[in-house]
């Protein structure tokens, strides 16, 4: 697994090509800016698995397949994962939960061993697609709460695309962010022009963010953190800013 980035582009004639698990928020994005300025060609991919957020999240990814060129976009449905339920995400009986930064406890919105089921796909396309890596924008905070965004299940996960993939297929499967904060991403993101008014994070509201759930927390906490205005527009904007 790589954790280097680099915004410095390659020559045409060496473009290799990745897929990058774009979910419309603000870390695909920045994965997406960062493979492309590795000289990847990226193919795209969006899946929807019953989040309550979905119609938004959609819309976001299909403008940022645009705004980053992509060479294609897939869509797919994973209804699997609603039906497995026990995620506040795709629950209608489980609330979302308020913020709490200074918990460690694992928040109600994870979805049981979702990013297996996501970069399993993400690998299949890739090996139909000749895709040399797959970009996930997973970070440090993630794994703080979600046992499968943690560096470990990564580097497992590479070895599996090893073992089950075509002799001559190498997938890399890249975390750029792993060791990153979500301020890091986000400084990381406003020095490539990532249109992060073409992200969306919040976990609850499709139209404006509620500002109060775990993720619009972290989010808004970055932002704050650089001194930049997030671009979306929030019910609440509560000061998240480190001191």
């Amino acid at each position: 697994m790589t954790n280097r980035s680099t915004n410095q582009p390659t020559d045409e004639s060496t473009a290799k090509r990745a897929v990058v698990l774009l979910s419309g928020g603000m870390d695909s994005a920045t994965a997406a800016a960062v493979a492309r300025a590795r000289g990847y060609d990226l193919y795209g991919l969006h899946t929807s698995y019953g989040q309550q957020t979905e119609t938004r999240e959609l819309e976001c990814a299909r403008r940022l397949a645009d705004a980053f060129d992509l060479a294609d976009l897939l869509r797919i449905e994973t209804g699997h994962l609603s039906a497995i339920g026990n995620s506040s995400l795709t629950d209608d009986e489980l609330a979302v939960e308020d913020a709490d930064l200074e918990s460690d406890e694992i928040p109600s919105s994870y979805v049981p061993f979702r990013n297996a089921n996501l970069l399993a796909m993400a690998v299949s396309y890739a090996e139909a697609n000749d895709c040399e890596a797959v970009f996930i924008g997973a970070h440090s905070e993630d794994f703080a709460g979600y046992p499968d965004c943690r560096p470990a299940f990564f580097e497992a996960f590479e070895q599996v695309v090893d073992v089950g993939t075509k002799p001559e297929t190498e997938i890399s499967i890249e975390a750029p962010f792993v060791e990153w904060s979500k301020t890091d991403i986000a400084e990381r993101g406003d020095d490539l022009e990532v249109p992060y008014e073409h992200t969306w994070s919040c976990y609850r509201e499709n139209e404006p963010a509620c500002g109060t759930c775990d993720s619009c927390a972290i989010r808004l906490q970055a932002f704050q953190n650089i001194g930049v205005r997030d671009p979306i527009e929030y019910d609440e904007r509560p000061s998240y800013a480190e001191n």
